[in-house]
């Protein structure tokens, strides 16, 4: 097929005029960190519209995971990243061509951008061994790529700046400088002064290696002494720089827009693959999940991404989990003491769905994820004073805005809701939010205190945070299928800071 673009089989219509805007949950799941840490980090490719936009069918999402697949191969990620190294020379070049007021000099840096241009695809070209080319993707660039650099167009602009380049590197010229004057001649093999007044002064030299050079600041701009010489030089070779202002005429969109593309939009494999990079390195797992439209999933070895980055950079453990729903099982109720890793199970799951459908590698040793359409989430948020409305309303105005959009097909992730009445009324409502999402029949982690919602029909699935069994101050973050035993282990944390009744009493006492 030919070439369209390295991340979609169908490119979105318009999408660079209309870039997609930031998903309501992605700071519910710590998503925004983990894209803007990677986007802060290749800020001229303007990546975050891709991280937007997750796939809604599995031959896309096949596509970039053959991609992301090929650019792990070592020979072909240096090629990538030797080809990025080029194509940003080639932006500096051409932003100098622009920024700079004198026209020779403008001229002369389009055409260092145009050659760098060229030898960094035909370096590509080279590089890029088609023997470890197995996706889809990158066969078709390689095929645009190998056509393109042997085209006539591409040969001829590759001839004319070789020829250029050479013709205004062999210009030579002698400056005669009287006073205030300078005056611009042809060099006639005029003897070179530079040596005669280095012979002279040699016997100044200083046996001392201390050095007390100064090493002045180089701006490449020219000032208008330069320009003016400049100027005079090109009246001495009117042919060099006729075919030099010819050239900037002819190719003044030498940049092709399959190439400019290819060369943003492989920045996101290439900077996904980094940030994970470090992670592989000290031995965690990442896979290539399987994403499909069937609700039996399952992952093993899996961790919140986002927290795994601040604990790395700590030199804390990441703790991995596992989950899977089979049959029927549509709903995973969480339960257990707090700061028991409750919620980062939660995110963990929807970060895992949503970088599968980018078509991304997850963290795990394996993977079956299920393709959504959307995901909805309802975290604790504070109380909205300006709304004049209480906690309880603003939570139920939110579910009832989500079951307006939801599917069968989205992906529900709530978070201790309800909160703010009564246990009763809480048990009430949770339930009635429950089952309204048991019969959309999708997909949902429930993290909450209430029990009893985890029986309340064969779809759901008990999974309870675990705590060290010689020590229940000591959170073990480790999530587990069984029936909830409606611990808290709350005695144990005021045990820990003497907050007990007798504690208290005592102190009250004294």
């Amino acid at each position: 097929m030919p070439f369209e673009s390295i991340l979609f089989l169908n490119p979105l219509p318009d999408f660079e005029e209309n870039n997609p805007s930031v998903p309501g949950f992605f700071n519910d799941l710590n998503l925004d960190q983990i894209f803007n840490t990677i986007a802060s980090s290749k800020k001229e490719y303007n990546l975050l519209p891709f991280f937007y936009e997750p796939l809604k069918d599995i031959e896309s999402i096949l596509y970039r995971q053959a991609i992301l697949k090929d650019l792990e191969k070592t020979e072909l990620y240096k090629a990538i990243i030797a080809f990025a190294s080029g194509m940003e020379k080639v932006r500096r070049c051409l932003e100098k061509h622009e920024k700079y007021y004198y026209q020779i000099q403008k001229q002369r840096w389009f055409l260092d951008a145009a050659g760098v241009y060229c030898e960094s695809l035909i370096r590509l070209g080279s590089d890029l061994n088609p023997s470890f080319i197995e996706s889809e993707g990158l066969k078709s660039f390689y095929s645009f790529i190998t056509d393109y650099i042997t085209s006539e167009y591409f040969q001829t602009m590759e001839k004319r700046i070789r020829e250029l380049q050479n013709k205004l590197q062999n210009i030579q010229y002698a400056l005669l400088i009287k006073e205030n004057t300078i005056r611009v001649r042809k060099y006639n093999g005029e003897e070179n002064y530079q040596i005669e007044v280095e012979k002279t002064f040699e016997k100044f030299k200083q046996l001392s290696k201390k050095e007390y050079l100064y090493e002045f600041g180089y701006n490449n701009e020219m000032n208008h002494i330069e320009a003016a010489i400049i100027n005079q030089v090109a009246r001495l070779f009117p042919e060099v720089f006729s075919d030099l202002v010819n050239f900037t005429v002819d190719y003044s969109n030498f940049l092709n827009p399959l190439i400019t593309r290819f060369d943003r939009e492989v920045q996101f494999y290439i900077g996904y693959l980094e940030y994970i990079m470090k992670f592989q390195k000290a031995g965690y797992r990442f896979c290539i999940p399987e994403v499909s439209k069937r609700k039996s999933i399952s992952v093993k070895s899996c961790f919140d991404l986002a927290l795994a980055n601040t604990l790395f950079f700590k030199n804390q453990q990441i703790i991995r989990n596992n989950f899977y729903l089979s049959g029927p099982e549509r709903v995973i109720v969480v339960t257990g003491p707090n700061q028991g890793g409750k919620t980062t199970f939660a995110r963990t799951f929807g970060q895992l769905h949503y970088l599968g459908a980018l078509g991304l590698k997850v963290p795990g040793i394996s993977a079956r994820l299920f393709l959504f359409d959307k995901i909805f989430t309802h975290f604790e948020k504070q109380e909205e004073i300006k709304n004049l409305r209480g906690k309880l309303q603003d939570d139920l105005i939110r579910f009832y805005e989500i079951f307006e959009e939801a599917t069968s097909d989205s992906i529900f992730l709530i978070n201790e809701i309800f909160t703010s009445t009564s246990l009763n009324d809480a048990i009430f409502l949770s339930k009635k939010i429950l089952n309204k999402i048991l019969d959309l029949d999708a997909l949902c982690v429930c993290v909450t205190f209430i029990d009893e919602l985890s029986t309340i029909s064969e779809k759901t699935v008990s999974m309870v945070s675990k705590v060290d069994e010689t020590n229940h101050d000591r959170r073990t973050f480790k999530i587990e299928r069984q029936t909830a035993d409606g611990l808290s282990y709350a005695i144990s944390i005021a045990q820990k800071y003497d907050l007990t009744y007798d504690l208290i009493k005592d102190r009250m006492k004294s």
